[in-house]
């Protein structure tokens, strides 16, 4: 009986030494997460602000500028090719929104003068969607040079124009103009390799170190930058793309849901204001960014803790992904043989 009281002691005494060594990783884990984390978290608003979008008469584009013009901006400012898509996207825009102040500007994002001029013209930019693209699914042996050398141009090259001429009226806006955006709008197919969009995939990866390093630069001036991962989205001339699509990208492309243009432009807008750097669209979207976070800046101690701790996981959904479509492509190959 003494033994069992001398026991009991001995129990209580420890425990709340064995509670405390339990508890402290709960929160010591956490908060050096907290102070980790970089850039550090910051909302950016879009009531009120000139928000500038590329590629914004149709599709994501147009999408983006309705939302923007929906939550309150003062001035939404769309740039594309086409001065007629222009005109009927902004009488859009102006009808679906009540929008006083939708500003079209044509060019082609290829042409360094001519952006100039637009983003000269609009004015100073808060936040600035850079969603121009052009997808051209085919083998890379099937594709000219001519093909990927466009591909490349618009979806790559096009945004160091419009970052080149947009950046010096952002980085000299007063501090009492609050925070900027610059948002990249990039693609599944930028973080993980498809077949069939060879060129695609290139020109949309490059966004990533692009975007990482430009942070870096533009951190102190108070421009944030988000990367934007659409999957396949319902747009104009979707179901042409995906009717020109080789057998395999069709089968590839198809472990991802689609979702539709407006679905997209709300995750974007949400990601743009809380200053997320990668920006998700959907649950297959979530994997590929915890798998291929690597050390990409985060600005939430929450999603970073959940990085940690899934990217193993992760990792292993990958590779069950990989399986199965290098099973597709084995497959597809002896059918096509013994045809």
């Amino acid at each position: 009986s003494l033994s069992l009281s001398r026991l009991s002691l001995c129990v209580c005494a420890m425990t709340p030494a064995l509670l405390l060594a339990l508890l402290a990783p709960l929160v010591l884990v956490p908060a050096t997460i907290a102070f980790l984390v970089r850039p550090r978290p910051v909302r950016i608003p879009i009531r009120g602000r000139h928000v500038f979008v590329t590629g914004g008469s149709i599709g994501i584009g147009l999408a983006i500028a309705k939302r923007a013009a929906a939550e309150g901006a003062a001035r939404v400012s769309i740039l594309a090719r086409g001065l007629r898509r222009l005109e009927e996207a902004r009488d859009e825009i102006v009808r679906e929104t009540g929008c006083g102040d939708v500003a079209i500007y044509a060019a082609d994002v290829r042409d360094e003068a001519a952006v100039r001029r637009a983003v000269e013209a609009a004015g100073p930019i808060d936040v600035l969607v850079c969603n121009q693209g052009v997808f051209l699914p085919r083998e890379l042996e099937e594709q000219d040079m001519e093909e990927i050398k466009f591909t490349l141009d618009v979806n790559l090259l096009g945004n160091f124009h419009l970052i080149k001429a947009a950046l010096p009226g952002m980085k000299s806006a007063a501090a009492a103009a609050g925070p900027r955006s610059i948002a990249f709008i990039s693609s599944q197919a930028g973080q993980v390799g498809i077949y069939g969009f060879t060129a695609y995939c290139a020109s949309k990866f490059a966004l990533r170190g692009m975007a990482e390093a430009l942070q870096q630069e533009v951190i102190s001036h108070n421009i944030h930058v988000s990367l934007v991962f659409p999957p396949d989205t319902e747009t104009p001339g979707h179901e042409e793309d995906i009717k020109r699509r080789p057998v395999i990208t069709a089968i590839i492309a198809s472990s991802s849901s689609g979702m539709k243009a407006d679905e997209v432009a709300k995750r974007t807008i949400d990601g743009i204001k809380s200053a997320a750097f990668m920006v998700t669209c959907n649950l297959e979207g979530i994997i590929l960014s915890l798998a291929a976070a690597g050390v990409s800046p985060q600005r939430s101690w929450l999603m970073a803790l959940t990085e940690i701790f899934g990217a193993g996981f992760m990792r292993f959904v990958g590779l069950c992904f990989q399986y199965s479509w290098y099973k597709a492509i084995a497959q597809h190959h002896a059918k096509q043989k013994r045809n």
